[in-house]
């Protein structure tokens, strides 16, 4: 039996140790999941748990985790926090028996993090980035807005490395702050309040101001096997809330993520994201890691969690892939339960 530990990381790591658990039938894997909280959920769907001292950072948290795989008997590692430098420390790991299941190489990581720089090295014919200009004052910010605008109807604004899209927000030429907070448009910023905001600091960390792509949102959850798109189920969410999402597998954006998983050299977990625009989809940014919607994609058919943790320990030959079911309707449901 392989054992296998999640460090701490993204909320959807409860919804993948359950997945892997509902396919293991045979009982192959015994998973291991820590977190600096006492009371993750995720621990709920684990075998075991472990609290991680709280603080470590780089390569003091980077020899606790070796500490921790030579104590509990680690076979595989799929690192959450410090991914980069895990990834980049895969044979020492593996001098002491522990296989790193890492989304990508440390330098590909820094660079898929990094959209300013990432947007620069995308050849994707059928899915280019939205057109863009990289900002880090308040004239380079005049200069990209004045140049774009001539060309594009809306932009937004968001910074070249986050999560979970937080900083980003659709530029508003009407109204101010004030009035977009009262009226409850979410994710806008009036372009004056920003102007003048930008304009107070001397300058700042690295922005995107960059057309707005105002159609359907796809988001692709993946497995790969070092840069081979193994299998790929792409959702199309609704413009309507409370309609759920759809399985939608569009040639063009599976063809897309062929492309990116063998550029980037993928591997294991990914997602990517696309969305429609005026002049066709455009790709937002890939994900190395499980998206929070994981779960709905495996509604679909292949359990991408486990297809991704067992072709990484006994390879992929073997490894029957379900037909994926597209076209259907799928959503997530919130449920209360006891925390550990």
């Amino acid at each position: 039996m392989q054992r296998v530990w999640f460090n701490k990381t993204f909320s959807s790591v409860a919804a993948a140790i359950r997945l892997i658990r509902q396919a293991d039938v045979a009982g192959d894997y015994r998973i291991v999941c820590s977190s600096t909280n006492a009371h993750a959920p995720a621990f709920l769907a684990a075998h075991e748990s472990a609290v991680e001292p709280s603080g470590l950072k780089g390569d003091v948290y980077l020899d606790w985790c070796m500490h921790f795989c030579r104590e509990k008997g680690i076979g595989i590692f799929v690192p959450g926090k410090e991914a980069s430098l895990v990834s980049a420390a895969r044979e020492q790991f593996a001098a002491q028996g522990t296989c790193v299941l890492c989304a990508a190489s440390q330098e590909m990581l820094h660079l898929l993090h990094d959209k300013a720089r990432f947007y620069q090295t995308v050849d994707v014919k059928l899915a280019p980035p939205a057109a863009f200009r990289v900002v880090e004052n308040v004239a380079q910010f005049d200069s990209a807005y004045r140049e774009l605008r001539q060309v594009h109807p809306q932009l937004c604004i968001k910074p070249s490395q986050s999560v979970y899209g937080l900083g980003f927000s659709i530029i508003d030429e009407e109204r101010s702050c004030a009035q977009l907070l009262l009226e409850g448009a979410q994710y806008h910023i009036g372009l004056d309040d920003l102007r003048r905001g930008l304009a107070a600091m001397e300058g700042f960390r690295t922005m995107l101001v960059m057309e707005y792509l105002n159609g359907h949102e796809y988001s692709v959850d993946c497995v790969g096997d070092n840069g081979r798109l193994v299998c790929a189920i792409a959702r199309k969410k609704s413009m309507v809330a409370g309609q759920g999402q759809t399985i939608d597998l569009r040639d063009d954006i599976l063809e897309s993520t062929k492309q990116l998983t063998a550029a980037y050299g993928l591997n294991g977990v990914f997602n990517v994201q696309f969305r429609e625009g005026r002049n066709g989809l455009g790709l937002l940014e890939i994900n190395p890691r499980m998206s929070g919607g994981i779960a709905m994609a495996c509604v679909a058919g292949p359990n991408l969690p486990y297809l991704a943790l067992r072709g990484f320990d006994r390879g992929f030959d073997d490894l029957p892939i379900p037909a994926i079911r597209t076209g259907i309707r799928v959503a997530e449901l919130a449920h209360a339960t006891e925390l550990p």
